[in-house]
């Protein structure tokens, strides 16, 4: 599968903003989906994810409440909708799939398949 991010820009705190990711190849349906995200000097970092039955999605506590994970299959695209922007929310975000989850779905290295990334900047 090939992933696509698109979506991300400049936001002011307390904006929104909503991330999409592309799949091509395979049907997001099949796979459970990710998005991470990674500051400048930091590591990646888990932001959300949800399941491929869709019956289960799963959020960082930095984020929860204020991000929403989501899957529209007839476009074969996965959302993450970002509200109540803080400037701490700056990163590069990149979607993942995953077929297999052996651990915790919060793990990127359970995550083979990754899209290009997409620069989300808020100002304060």
């Amino acid at each position: 599968v090939q992933l696509q991010a698109s979506g991300g820009g400049l936001a002011q705190a307390g904006g929104s903003l909503r991330l999409s990711c592309a799949a091509s190849g395979g049907a997001v349906s099949y796979y459970h989906m990710a998005w991470f995200r990674q500051a400048p000097g930091k590591e990646r970092e888990f932001v959300g994810a949800i399941r491929r039955s869709g019956s289960n999605t799963y959020y960082a506590d930095s984020v929860k409440g204020r991000f929403t994970v989501s899957r529209d299959n007839a476009k074969n695209t996965v959302y993450l909708q970002m509200n109540s922007l803080k400037p701490d929310d700056t990163a590069v975000y990149y979607c993942g799939a995953s077929t297999v989850v052996l651990s915790s779905i919060r793990e990127g290295r359970q995550y083979p398949y990754w899209g290009q990334g997409t620069q989300v900047t808020v100002s304060s």
